[in-house]
């Protein structure tokens, strides 16, 4: 019966999600020529990641090698796993795309995601290392309920996962029809498939390789173009930013913040989810599990701050180097963007690019390297989505098989071996409906997806974790209420936000233009403080007997945090 309960709690919170229809993100997506360089150089990192699978599945014997790679991972190579999971093909195209558009401003996102990793350093890194096994709800549930706590950690984790992957497989079939010239449903199977072959035969071994294979082979393509880029200025960034302010139809608003976000609380609250959503989300947590120590998982997060520093530098020099290059490049820009001499209109440069801004960093890679080097980074952006698709597939799998059923169902009883099979199992489902979803939302506006999967992650996991770690007071009925007091509300305020009530749901106001039930895009900055507020006053007015145990047991935890020596966490209550 604690089965149906958990799983229909879930699907009464996807389920506003699945019902809704919406227009396509930007309109049709134009598909492109079938490139066969980008197939071909596509095609060799999948045998080279398939061998690693093949080599890892021979490694992988117990759960501690399935969910962590035995512990084994170095700091460093932790690290650039880390900016592998982390460096999305969102952040690669995206951003650089916003930065060709609105210039400075641009970097609100890049900063938002940046700013969360010291956060993770200096908070928690450390104590997830020393308190934890596979999951965060390991850390979260330490010294608490462990029914209660690890179904909430495990079905907010699925919510983040779901919306996460819904995201990245939509956006995998829309970029491949770009980048290939191929089918959107072959680019979603294919995705599904390979992701489901990394996890289920290779698990957090072969997921690891993946992203620092990917890590490596972006950063490495992203430098290029940069560099290529800059030696068209001379290696000068105050020439490129000269030239691209002359030749920007915003002209010197491009240097100036505060033209894409103009409202400052929305502007806030889409900070703090940023922020603090990165250090809730499973399947970043999850990594620091695959380091031996808490030292190593410090040094993982440093290495992590730097590449993902570098990489957002980056992609802020190719999208104002774009400015100026893709403008002397007409074939880059649709016939209504042109002059009648074939040059592109000031004013159209913006609106006029084939494919959209999303393909600025693409087209800026056959200005500066040609059609070679556009096949090796359409490689790499495809390559990115697989290795994001696959971290959270495992992170979803791991709170099935060893947060739900391993802990929760089976309470404890269940072995190695069968866990391992259940987490094969979900892999597979996972990867099953994450291509049913792709498919069927090819048509629909899920850029919110994204935004509401951080501000989940801010909302629920983040104040439940760093309240357990730092708050002797907090009980499991404070951590169970304010988690899912986060949870809906995020969900909730999301969908009266004018990005779904409006943009999904097409409601309009008189003039035709999309509106939301409130003005806020982001729920964070209401959601995640009525979070940590139903954590501290449920606590503090719980006066029961297993209150009393829990508050008792912080200091176990508190030596054990610090340290990593002391007893496992609390059995069920």
């Amino acid at each position: 019966m604690k089965r149906f309960y958990l799983w229909g709690v879930l699907l009464a919170l996807l389920a506003p999600f699945a019902l809704v229809a919406a227009p396509a993100v930007s309109g049709e997506v134009e598909r492109q020529a079938m490139n066969i360089t980008a197939i071909i150089m596509f095609l060799v990192f999948v045998a080279g990641t398939l061998g690693i699978t093949y080599w890892a599945a021979k490694r992988t014997r117990s759960a501690k090698d399935f969910y962590t790679a035995g512990g084994g991972i170095t700091g460093f190579q932790n690290g650039l796993a880390i900016a592998g999971d982390f460096m999305s093909a969102a952040s690669f195209l995206g951003i650089s795309g916003l930065v060709f558009a609105s210039g400075y401003d641009g970097l609100i996102y890049s900063i938002g995601f940046l700013v969360g990793w010291p956060i993770i350093m200096f908070l928690i890194a450390e104590q997830i290392r020393n308190l934890g096994k596979f999951t965060f709800a390991d850390v979260s549930s330490y010294r608490f309920g462990q029914t209660q706590i690890r179904t909430m950690a495990a079905i907010s984790s699925l919510v983040v996962v779901a919306f996460y992957l819904i995201a990245q497989m939509v956006g995998a079939g829309k970029l491949i029809q770009l980048l290939f010239g191929l089918d959107y449903w072959m680019a979603v199977v294919a995705v599904g498939a390979l992701m489901m072959v990394y996890v289920i035969f290779g698990g957090m071994t072969a997921t690891t390789w993946v992203q620092i294979i990917k890590a490596v082979l972006l950063l490495a393509g992203a430098t290029f173009m940069a560099l290529a880029a800059l030696s068209t200025f001379g290696f000068s960034p105050e020439e490129m930013f000269r030239q691209a302010v002359e030749t920007h139809p915003k002209a010197l608003a491009i240097m100036s913040p505060g033209s894409l976000v103009t409202d400052p609380v929305n502007a806030i609250s889409l900070g703090l989810a940023l922020m603090f959503g990165t250090a809730g989300l499973p399947h970043i947590l999850m990594r620091f599990f695959t380091v031996p120590d808490a030292k190593e998982a410090r040094k993982s997060v440093f290495y992590a701050t730097g590449f993902i520093g570098y990489f957002y530098i980056l992609t802020f020099i190719i999208g104002f180097a774009a400015i100026v290059l893709l403008s002397q490049h007409p074939e880059f820009f649709k016939p209504e963007a042109l002059a009648a001499d074939g040059a592109v209109i000031k004013d159209q440069l913006i609106k006029g690019i084939n494919g959209g801004t999303n393909m600025v960093a693409i087209r800026l890679a056959e200005a500066v390297g040609g059609n070679l080097f556009l096949g090796f980074i359409s490689a790499v952006a495809f390559a990115t989505i697989l290795a994001v698709v696959a971290g959270l597939t495992l992170a979803g799998a791991s709170a099935i098989s060893h947060d739900l059923y391993a802990s929760v169902i089976a309470r404890g009883r269940s072995n190695e071996t069968t866990e391992i099979r259940i987490s094969k199992i979900a892999t597979f489902g996972l990867g099953l409906l994450a291509i049913g979803l792709g498919i069927a939302f090819e048509s629909q506006n899920v850029a919110f997806m994204v935004g509401l999967a951080f501000a989940i992650a801010a909302s629920a996991n983040f104040p439940v974790l760093v309240m357990s770690i730092f708050w002797g007071k907090m009980t499991t009925n404070g951590a169970l209420v304010g988690g899912l007091v986060g949870l809906i509300s995020a969900v909730v305020l999301t969908v009266l936000s004018k990005a779904v009530w409006g943009d999904v749901l097409g409601n309009v106001n008189a003039d035709g233009k999309p509106i939301g039930l409130i003005a806020l895009n982001n729920p964070a900055i209401i959601s995640m403080p009525l979070s940590f507020f139903f954590i501290w006053i449920v606590s503090l007015l719980d006066h029961s007997e297993q209150a009393k145990r829990e508050r008792i047991a912080f200091e176990a935890q508190r030596i054990r945090c610090e340290t990593g020596i002391g007893a496992e966490g609390a059995v069920d209550h």
